[in-house]
């Protein structure tokens, strides 16, 4: 990696300070785009030692993106490679540094969608009785463990707003979780029942053992009583799928998809299901009904006599 010279890795950090106040990116965006523009910058400086972001144009932008593809680079990747470019001379342009917007008429290799994996209704089943056969014991871990997998799959929030929940997000009355999703967007999301329970037990049993001076208002703990990271739930997952015969590995984001799948299967509308999953296009959304007919077709190529 080429060591920047001063101003660019000055003007690096302007723009990550950029995306992060005024784009009000998330820190994994901010990390990625970073990393992205700072390979743009280091390609545009090996070209020549005194070359200038004024210099950056269509063609740059191009060969930058062709070298990374010849490396083996996958089109999800140079997808966002080119969005992280295209947001970077929006800026420089914004802000005077660049005339005319190269990133414009950038474009690059489409990302394909893949159908994500989930779970299937009986697996599922399977993977909440399995983490409230591990609860009985009233172990306070095993209690906080059940109620992380029940609140994923029964409300389809994502990792980062499961372990961001305070006590004063829950409204055990009504049977709603209020979540703070990207964009600092704030909706409420129902539970049900089986949900409902784990939180009675984790609020009873579980909470009380494990909260300390360092716990705040936050809803899940981890074993030294601090605020739940998205690691350890991602570890409760994994867990607990894997227990599970047949079902494909999956982490947090698995059951956010297979509840948007079970909700479309059970005959919810599409617009509910973008609200309660906070996606702010329902392209995001529509996603989910390709898994429920990919999974249509193949149980007809199963079960009927003449598939």
């Amino acid at each position: 990696m080429d060591v920047l010279p001063d101003d660019l890795t000055a003007l690096l950090t302007e723009f990550g300070r950029h995306l992060r106040l005024g784009r009000n990116r998330s820190a994994h965006t901010v990390r990625a785009y970073l990393g992205d523009v700072r390979s743009l910058l280091e390609h545009l400086y090996a070209r020549s030692a005194d070359s200038a972001v004024r210099e950056l144009d269509l063609p740059l932008l191009r060969s930058w993106l062709a070298e990374l593809a010849a490396a083996g680079g996958a089109r999800t990747t140079l997808a966002r490679r080119a969005s992280a470019a295209r947001t970077f001379t929006a800026w420089l342009t914004e802000t005077g540094r660049l005339g005319v917007d190269p990133g414009l008429r950038l474009q690059a290799p489409k990302a394909h969608r893949v159908l994500p994996a989930v779970l299937g209704r009986h697996q599922a089943e399977q993977a909440m009785l399995a983490a409230e056969s591990g609860a009985a014991q009233q172990d306070p871990m095993a209690l906080r463990d059940r109620l992380v997998v029940e609140l994923l799959y029964a409300t389809g929030i994502r990792v980062s707003e499961l372990c961001g929940l305070d006590l004063d997000d829950i409204d055990r009355e009504r049977r709603l979780v209020r979540v703070l999703g990207k964009g600092n967007k704030e909706r409420s999301v129902p539970f049900g029942a089986p949900a409902d329970t784990a939180l009675d037990a984790w609020l009873r049993a579980g909470r009380p053992s494990l909260v300390n001076d360092n716990s705040g208002r936050a809803l899940l703990l981890g074993q030294r009583g601090r605020r739940l990271d998205q690691r350890q739930a991602r570890a409760v997952v994994h867990e607990v799928v894997a227990a599970i015969p047949g079902a494909p590995a999956m982490g947090p984001h698995g059951l956010r998809h297979t509840a948007a799948t079970h909700l479309l299967e059970g005959g919810a509308d599409l617009r509910v299901v973008q609200e309660l999953l906070g996606h702010a296009s329902m392209a995001t959304t529509q996603l989910y009904t390709h898994v429920s007919v990919e999974r249509l077709k193949r149980v007809h190529d199963q079960a009927h006599p003449r598939a």
